[in-house]
């Protein structure tokens, strides 16, 4: 998935839309849109120069770490979406607001379709006709990357739902439905829901169904506990935010306790997370994101999932590994070193919310609440913009 993103190996990767200078009438194109997409880096063999020697084959660094976990790039422009094939795809308010602001994509016609369905239409109430707009606007979308990707589709659910349980329950039974719909099948499908306590309590409803969930905006060991306890398919944690949060902020006792260790928190959090997963035997699959330099993938070796921007993959696509340092990339997470991780029994407890609620510290709650507000915002304006050019033409 970002992305990142996964999970039968879809991973979840934000992708910027492209350069094509919107139109007036668009909202301007946001950055970091999501779309994943995975790039085959090949291998370099080098000849030795000498006529009887036989060619050497020499490894990159993206070859070497990628034998660890699985690595994706951040961040790719539109125009290498044929060059490089995606594996997998989050469709979210964010790609919606890109698709809507270039003249011509191959998805316009997927928005437009949503603008016109009758079902829609039919809504007195113009909140809910806007609300019916935006889901069948990311379904018809996360169809057709459906039908360009091998993997799974990750789709957003409404943010404005992240303290309603039942709400997001209902929110994603809907979409399924639609999915459904349009002959896309449910083990095609993961749903991106925000890790506040009801999230991870529709999570656990949800994947007792058999319905695949990504558990997104996790900051903290109680998240991350409560999420593996509910049997999330996919937990995201985003490395980089917490180290930010950590330089310039205090009064978090698990970020502090990990910095008094001369630990990097975000990486901490990951390495606790992947332990607590693999030692409890829990299901879920571990993404790490917000991954900022090369020394961070090395710290995450071992993970499930990887996503780093493109700059830190280019550095490593382009640096040779000899073979007589292959050996010398390590795994530091496995779940051999997991079964000799301690854990407290504080941290082995089941969680209930009273519990979340009063272990996570202000680190989480603030970097939770920043994350949601930027979906609710996106979500905002695109019901916005489709509020403007309702009805579309031919309708």
């Amino acid at each position: 998935m970002s992305s990142s993103v996964s999970p039968s190996s879809a991973l979840f990767t934000p992708l910027q839309i492209g350069r094509t200078k919107a139109s007036t009438e668009s909202p301007p194109l946001p950055p970091n849109l999501i779309f994943p997409v995975r790039r085959s880096f090949p291998s370099f063999r080098v000849f030795s120069g000498k006529a009887s020697s036989v060619d050497a084959e020499l490894s990159t660094e993206l070859d070497a770490v990628s034998s660890f976990s699985e690595i994706v790039p951040d961040t790719v422009v539109f125009d290498d979406f044929e060059r490089f094939p995606p594996t997998a795809a989050t469709v979210s308010s964010s790609l919606l607001l890109g698709i809507c602001s270039l003249p011509d994509t191959k998805f316009k016609s997927a928005i437009e379709t949503a603008l016109a369905d009758s079902e829609c239409y039919e809504q007195k109430d113009p909140s809910l006709r806007l609300s019916c707009f935006f889901s069948r606007a990311l379904v018809n979308v996360g169809a057709d990357l459906a039908r360009l990707v091998p993997g799974r589709v990750s789709t957003e659910v409404d943010a404005r739902l992240a303290y309603d349980t039942h709400g997001i329950v209902r929110k994603v039974h809907e979409l399924l439905k639609l999915y459904n719909d349009v002959e896309v099948p449910a083990e095609r499908l993961l749903f991106k829901i925000p890790s506040t306590w009801q999230g991870i309590e529709a999570s656990r409803l949800l994947e007792s169904e058999g319905i695949q969930t990504h558990l997104t905006f996790v900051y903290s060991f109680p998240q991350a506990a409560a999420a593996a306890q509910a049997g999330a398919s996919v937990i995201q944690i985003f490395v980089g935010r917490i180290r930010d949060w950590a330089r310039n902020h205090s009064g978090d006792s698990e970020i502090e306790a990990a910095v008094k260790k001369g630990e990097d928190p975000g990486l901490a959090l990951v390495t606790k997370t992947y332990n607590y997963i693999h030692k409890n035997g829990y299901k879920s699959k571990l993404m790490a994101a917000a991954v900022r330099n090369k020394q961070d993938l090395f710290s995450l070796l071992g993970v499930d999932y990887i996503i780093a921007p493109l700059k830190i993959l280019q550095s490593l696509k382009e640096s040779i590994t000899y073979p007589d340092e292959k050996y010398s990339y390590v795994s530091r997470l496995s779940p051999g070193s997991a079964m000799a991780y301690h854990f407290t029994e504080e941290e082995l407890q089941k969680w209930d919310q009273i519990k979340f609620t009063t272990a996570m510290g202000p680190g989480a709650e603030q970097l939770l609440a920043a994350g949601l507000e930027g979906y609710v915002n996106q979500t905002n304006r695109l019901e916005e913009f489709f509020g403007k050019i309702w009805p579309p033409p031919n309708v």
